[in-house]
Formats: structure tokens, C-alpha cells, sequence
């Protein structure tokens, strides 16, 4: 019994853990959330200069405000189709922590939708797809309003790959 109830805790304080502000984006119809404090800002799309020998994922490098920032466009990034840019389509900068320090990488996406302040109560965890399909970088399933956007560990979703790119860029 005492083993339930000390189960029981870590579920909860894993929901509470989870809870709170997302900026919430759409990525081929799907919605996604990001927690609010890695966004860092929100840019429309801009020339973005290509860098030799990445991962098709990795779409460049910017230059925001005399900083070189990586960009990793997040459809090709999830294995989806790749689609030109709209007036909608904005680059999410984000700040992703490393060993000793944090690195800014902006992600592309369709288009942002709203800042959702989401209740743990309101998060499930990622259901299981199955031994070979590791689902680390989902943080949990927001249900809203009748749907589910899904909650991502953005450092988790950009790895080594895109930090690699950081350093040589930087």
C-alpha cells in the first residue's frame, strides 16, 4: 500500500511538474506546445544562409541582431513533407540548455497559435507506440478543448545534431 501511495506521488508531482505556460504552434495541421520560459522570441521568416554538410533538418544559420543563431525547421525535423514559406511561417527562438551553458536555436514552424496556461490535470503522459519509437522528447498530451496538442522537451527535440551547429557558428 505504502508502495502505491509513493507511486501515486511521483505521478503527481510529475503533472505539477509539467504544468503551466506554452506558447502553442502548428506544425502540418497538428498543434504543438513549447513551455513558455525557453521561448526566448518570436520572428517572421528571414533570409537564412545555408551551411554546407548539415542534416536537411538544419536549415542554417541567422543573423539576429549581430548573433549567428542555427535554424532547424521543425516538419523536416519530424519527418514530415517539406512546404515553402507563408506569411505565417515564423522562426521560434528558443534557448536550450547545455552542459555549462544554453544556446539559442530558432525553429521554423507553420504558425504560431496562443500562449495556453495548461494545468497538469489537463497532461497525460505519452502513450506507448512501441519498443522501437522513443518518445523522450514528448513531454506529455495536453487535452484542450476537445483535442491534444502535443507537449515537447525542445531540448530533448534539438540534440547534438543542431548544437553542433551552434558551436561551429558561433
Amino acid at each position: 500500500m505504502a508502495e502505491l501511495a509513493k507511486t501515486m506521488d511521483q505521478v503527481i508531482k510529475a503533472m505539477v511538474n509539467r504544468e503551466g505556460k506554452y506558447l502553442t504552434f502548428s506544425l502540418a495541421g497538428e498543434e504543438y506546445g513549447i513551455g513558455i520560459l525557453m521561448v526566448k522570441e518570436i520572428i517572421g521568416m528571414m533570409p537564412i544562409t545555408t551551411v554546407p554538410r548539415t542534416p536537411p533538418f538544419v536549415k542554417g544559420v541567422i543573423n539576429l541582431r549581430g548573433k549567428v543563431i542555427p535554424v532547424v525547421d521543425l516538419r523536416l525535423k519530424f519527418g514530415m513533407e517539406e512546404v515553402g514559406a507563408t506569411g505565417r511561417t515564423c522562426i521560434i527562438v528558443v534557448e536550450v540548455a547545455r552542459q555549462a551553458s544554453s544556446v539559442l536555436t530558432g525553429v521554423v514552424v507553420d504558425l504560431v497559435s496562443e500562449v495556453l496556461n495548461i494545468k497538469g490535470a489537463d497532461i497525460e503522459e505519452t502513450p506507448n507506440f512501441g519498443a522501437k519509437f522513443d518518445a523522450g522528447y514528448i513531454l506529455g498530451m495536453a487535452k484542450i478543448s476537445g483535442g491534444v496538442k502535443i507537449l515537447l522537451d525542445i531540448g530533448k527535440v534539438l540534440g547534438a545534431e543542431e548544437i553542433a551547429v551552434s558551436d561551429k557558428a558561433a
